[in-house]
């Protein structure tokens, strides 16, 4: 997987999850549709998918950081006389 896209997913992710996690607003919401049952288990889900998903995001933050160190470092070639 390419580290934009990793990055990507990852912040991607944190901020569905973080906008989930207001659970004030998914209580207006899912009772307005009929589905507040889902509330009781909701937190089981929400934090520990935020921490993948961060996780996720600081590992391809981890991958570009690394890949840029790499490319930027200058090799000097080798210089033999022949």
């Amino acid at each position: 997987m390419k580290d934009a896209t990793i990055l990507k997913t990852g912040i991607a992710g944190s901020i569905i999850t973080a906008v989930c996690c207001a659970t004030p607003i998914l209580v207006i919401a899912l009772g307005a549709l009929g589905l507040s049952a889902w509330l009781g288990w909701i937190d089981y889900v929400l934090f520990p998918a935020l921490a993948i998903f961060l996780g996720l995001a600081a590992y391809g933050l981890w991958r570009r950081q690394r890949a840029a160190a790499c490319c930027s470092s200058e090799t000097q070639p080798n210089k033999e006389s022949v």
